[in-house]
């Protein structure tokens, strides 16, 4: 027997999700936005919570499904102009699943059309709104996939099966995770009706579907390598999230200028463990393809200096340094400061 004929629990080969990464990066401007921009950043933030809050629960769900399977968390996927943000993949031995986690508020009606529309209680008011249709946006993921996994074929009948074959096993599901969502949908289309499902819905859908499947089972290696395969097309960019708040930004020249010059009038050493940490900035900018202030902004530097931290639990008390950051550039920027000390 080989190591994956013992497989009998699920494994995730990628776990982990952009959310928590990108609130930690958001919180940080909260002090340097004027009103208007801390109201909306709070707003943005109990979103972000929500849905990281919707992923946590389908994790727990799936960690406890007691089936052997791979699952893929927070795939980016990119091909030119055309991206994609896939919540789950699934890989069975049958078939996989693309999932899309909706933890929204209030309760959701699926009419014939197909359009999404939410109904959410305000003191007793109730309120109707349109969403965007989540199951468009998977369906754009499965597209996006089912054209990097077919671009892999050089030949044209390859591909052509490869994208037939596609098709065959590979669904789409929007998972409500919301457990005080109640889902209508008593006039949606069955090809609709069949893609939108309640977090509690979840592992009993993956199993009934599994079990109605024709597809042949593949074997566990097998299995391993279709996994893998998909998370060869995922890209680990460093994205960031401040852009739409930079026109909320507080003007601080005062503080800017009182900072400058108390670097001028401090030692030597202080100027050159500032000067190694805008070049160890603009260095890493380079390397990754992001703007400098992605890495750390200059109130962000300057709050390096004051505070001099001398391990990474200190670093992560300086302003915008969360875990994620700390934990990318937290090793260099000891260094930095052991070196120009």
């Amino acid at each position: 027997m080989g190591i994956f004929d013992k497989m009998k629990e699920p494994i995730f080969l990628k776990e982990g999700s952009s959310l928590r990464s990108q609130l930690e990066e958001i919180r940080a401007l909260e002090s340097m936005l004027n009103a208007e921009g801390q109201a909306l950043l709070r707003q943005d933030i109990k979103c972000l919570e929500y849905g990281l809050l919707g992923e946590q629960n389908i994790v727990f769900e799936l960690k406890h499904s007691h089936m052997p399977m791979y699952i893929l968390q927070d795939l980016y996927l990119e091909d030119g102009e055309l991206s994609a943000q896939i919540d789950f993949l699934i890989i069975t031995r049958k078939i996989n699943f693309i999932v899309e986690c909706k933890n929204l508020y209030g309760d959701i009606e699926i009419n014939a059309a197909g359009d999404f529309i939410r109904t959410m209680d305000f003191g007793g008011k109730k309120k109707k709104e349109g969403i965007y249709s989540p199951v468009t946006q998977n369906q754009r993921h499965l597209e996006l996939l089912k054209k990097l996994k077919s671009d892999r074929q050089k030949n044209i009948v390859m591909r052509k099966l490869a994208e037939k074959y596609f098709e065959s096993v590979n669904k789409s599901i929007v998972v409500l995770a919301n457990p005080k969502t109640v889902l209508n949908n008593r006039y949606a289309k069955k090809e609709v009706k069949e893609q939108v499902i309640r977090l509690d819905q979840l592992i009993t859908y993956i199993k009934e579907a599994y079990k109605a499947s024709k597809e042949p089972e593949i074997s566990e290696t097998q299995l391993f390598e279709c996994a893998n395969s998909y998370l060869r097309f995922h890209q680990d960019k460093l994205k960031t999230y401040t852009g739409k708040y930079e026109p909320y930004k507080i003007e601080s020249k005062e503080v800017c200028r009182d900072k400058k010059e108390r670097i001028q009038e401090d030692d030597s050493a202080q100027i050159k463990v500032y000067q190694a940490l805008k070049q160890y900035r603009l260095e890493k900018s380079r390397e990754e393809g992001i703007k400098p202030y992605f890495i750390y902004n200059n109130a962000q530097l300057e709050d390096l200096i004051w505070k001099a931290p001398k391990t990474l639990e200190e670093i992560q008390q300086v302003s915008g340094f969360g875990e994620v950051k700390v934990n990318k550039y937290g090793q260099d920027i000891l260094k930095i400061f052991k070196m120009q000390g």
